[in-house]
Parts: C-alpha cells; structure tokens; sequence
C-alpha cells in the first residue's frame, strides 16, 4: 500500500459517542448502594453532575458530543489509524496489522478523550473543583490539562508506586496546575486509616479512587472524575472505535481480530464496542469478529476475578457494580503498566466477557516489554506500558496466521506513548524487572471479603 497512514479530516470527527448499552444482549445490572438498594440518580448526583448521571444510566444508542468538546477534540482528533508494514515484514506474517494512535492527544494518551467532555459538563453544572485518582498518570495529566481548558481546580491523588515510578507525568500535572498527592494520603481520613494499617503499601487505584470520593463527597463546590470502567467514560472512549470504522472504509478493508488493554475497560471498550455494535446490529463483515481483552498477570481481573457485585473503591465509599473482580481491597503488585493495576472491569466489559462475546488473556510483564521494545525499533513509536500489552497479543495473533496462513486483518488500540515511562525501560534493559503472576490464594482471601448481593 502507498502509505502506512489513514487519516480523516477534521470534519469527519464523530458527531456522537456510541453506548452499547442499547446493543447488551440483555438489560444491564443496576448498580447497587451498600444496602442493596438500586442506586438512585440524585444518589450517583452527589459526586457526580446532572449530564454525566443520565449518560451512566443511558440506554439511547447515541449521545450528542458537545459542539465545544468537538472543538477542543480538534487539537488531536481525528487520530491516525496505522498499519504496521515494518512490524508485518519482520514477523513474515501474511497479516494485515493495525494500531489505532492515541499518543498524539496532548497528555500523550486516550484519556483525554474523557477528561475534556467530563470538565465541560461539570463547569456547564457550576462546579468548581474536582478531584480524581490516577495509576501510570494518564488520566491525571488529562483531567488537569482538561481542568485547564474549562477553569476548574484539579487535585489528583496517585497511586503511590506510580507517584515514584513516573515523576515526570506527575510533573505534567502540576505544569497544568493541578495538585497531585501520593496515594493513600494523609489528606483524607481513608488514606490514613490504610496507612495506619499497611505503612509501606504500594497503594492502588481502588485506595485512590476512595480518597478522591471522600474528598468530592465533603465539599458541595466539588465533584469526582472517573478515568475508566464507568459506563460514560467507556462511552466517551468510542470515539476512537468509530474513527477506526471510518477508516477502514476508505480502504475497504474491516478488522477480524479487535485488542485493546484492559485495566478498568474504557481503551477496550472505546476501540472495540462500536466494532462490536455492528455485530449485534448483524452486519456480516462483523459476524466473526474477535475481540481480545489483554491484562496483566499480577492483576487479572478477567481471567480469574468473579463475576458479582462489588465496590468501585477499597473503602466502600462508590456504588457497587457487577462486573468481574479481584475484591475491593485487592492490591496488585508494583508493576510499571499502572494504568492496568485496578481490581475490576467495566460492568459491560464484564457482561460481555460473561456472555463469550469478548476474549479475555493474562500476560506476563517480561513479553510485553519484550513486544513493546520490538514494535519500537520497526514502527518508530516507543509505546506506554499498558500499550505494550495489547502490541503483545497483536503479535501474537499475527504468528498464528503466519503458521496457518490466513491473511487476516488485527486491529490494536495503542493508547499512548511512553515518553513518561522510560524507567520502566530501563529497569526492563537492565535486568531488573520481573514476571508475577498473583498467587490464587491471596486472590481468594481477597475474594472471600466480596459484598454478598448478586
């Protein structure tokens, strides 16, 4: 082909996010508050602004992007959907394999994708303040870069391992004026309680995402921003899936195997679900579509979580959601894909994982630096860690067609790059970074504290 690019103009960035809640095989589950009551709007409305509640209960297939959100998308979007001649050539696989690049975003990730559209409807609402967690720093730097755009005050509480691991994202943060803190904290009284208890932890996104509750719970000036797993943010995510869609036709080309990273949900479900859309809408270019789900080892969610009714946060303090989990307070070990090191998957994620419509793979931290250096050095783009699992799996899908021929068309989400990760290839260069896989006996301890509804 004459170019490894297919871009779109400006104009064709999508006009709506799609929401596969209309195309669920069944009703999705309600979320729940600690009693098992079904969660209420003015509930969820606490922390959260009026738009972004009725998008997370939101069946309608559709929902209009804001004229102004499109607008700031233009500074990024529409993003360029590649194909990888190099890595093809070098694997010597009849193949056809494609990323999605979402490192052109300012903040270098898919985040933003969320972060601009959830500042807007809080401002549009009147809040001034929100707060959030972060794991790798993704979504923190794309919450303050967003917080900035609509002038609201922006604090951040980072997973702690993270919060040492990546200096220079948390630098990205504080360039955009917000304050980032290291996870669990002495801000909140969760955050003190865990470090009473467990002084040394790593910390985790569940830890975080509590002390960003806490916070936005106590102050009526303030509201909670979600990076991944709720349903709006998933949706906002779409956007990526249906520029993709776009693309391909202009090659005339559809994808047969769909990857993307799974930490909490939104990459995969933002590259696969309107993908998967047209499948339940019976278009037969999809009718044998795959979609692989990849999570690493040491937290895999997908692969050996359960499937029932658990807290968003270690502390309890968010609805609980069904979806597949590790356990509320499951903290994972320190591994460099930060952005993957959350207990639990986005409730639709995890309906269609359970109804076989979505693959799901663990791999092991070693051979995805192992895939993320070798993309690398063919196709230019040093890619994020969590990037690196999804880069992992497309190679590996592309060596089976290579054993037995087939010449079909992989599409991955390469979320970001890892300009702000280069420790992490340090340590992989240096012999220092390790495999775990998290031992079945500690994933049932956390198990066996699950909420007993569902």
């Amino acid at each position: 082909m004459e170019s490894t690019r297919i871009l779109l103009e400006a104009h064709e960035i999508p006009t709506h996010w799609y929401n596969i809640a209309a195309d669920l095989p069944s009703p999705p589950a309600p979320p729940l508050m600690a009693d098992g009551s079904v969660a209420r709007p003015e509930q969820l409305g606490a922390i959260f602004p009026p738009a972004i509640v009725e998008q997370e209960m939101s069946l309608e297939r559709w929902i209009e992007i804001p004229h102004e959100v499109r607008e700031i998308f233009r500074l990024w979007r529409p993003a360029p959907l590649v194909r990888a001649v190099r890595l093809e050539e070098a694997l010597g696989t009849p193949a056809k394999i494609f990323f999605k690049y979402e490192g052109v975003s300012p903040a270098g990730s898919h985040k933003p994708n969320s972060a601009v559209p959830q500042a807007y409807y809080n401002r549009e609402a009147g809040i001034r303040r929100l707060t959030t967690e972060t794991g790798a720093g993704q979504w923190g730097a794309s919450l303050a870069l967003a917080g900035q755009m609509f002038g609201l005050e922006v604090r951040i509480y980072m997973v702690r391992v993270s919060y040492d691991q990546k200096p220079y994202r948390r630098m990205m943060m504080q360039t955009w004026g917000a304050e980032v803190f290291s996870s669990p904290s002495q801000m909140t009284e969760c955050g003190r309680k865990i470090l009473a208890e467990m002084p040394d932890t790593a910390g985790s996104l569940g830890i975080a995402i509590s002390e960003a509750v806490e916070e936005a719970a106590g102050r009526a000036d303030t509201n909670y921003a979600l990076g991944s797993v709720l349903n709006h943010v998933v949706m906002h995510q779409s956007i990526i899936g249906l520029e993709a869609k776009k693309q391909f036709d202009k090659i005339g080309l559809y994808p047969d195997v769909v990857i993307g990273p799974c930490g909490g949900g939104s990459s995969l479900g933002g590259i696969a679900f309107p993908f998967l859309g047209d499948k339940a809408a019976g278009d037969k270019r999809a009718a044998n579509l795959r979609t692989v789900a990849v999570e690493p080892c040491s937290c895999p969610s997908l692969t050996k979580g359960r499937y029932t009714y658990d807290f968003g946060d270690a502390s309890g303090f968010t609805p609980m959601m069904k979806m597949y989990t590790l356990g509320h307070d499951f903290v994972p070990a320190g591994i460099h894909a930060g952005g993957l090191r959350y207990h639990g998957a986005s409730q639709h994620v995890s309906q269609l994982h359970a109804a076989g419509l979505i693959e799901a793979v663990a791999v092991p931290q070693l051979a995805t630096f192992d895939a993320g250096v070798q993309f690398a050095r063919l196709e230019g783009i040093i890619p994020a860690p969590e990037s690196c699992h999804a880069i992992r799996v497309a190679i590996d899908e592309a060596l089976k067609c290579k054993e037995t021929g087939e010449e079909k068309v992989i599409l991955f989400n390469l979320t970001g790059h890892g300009h702000f990760d280069m420790t992490s290839f340090e340590r992989y260069f240096s012999g220092d970074l390790e495999d775990y896989e998290y031992p079945a006996e500690e994933v049932e301890k956390s198990l066996a504290k699950l909420p007993r509804f569902g």
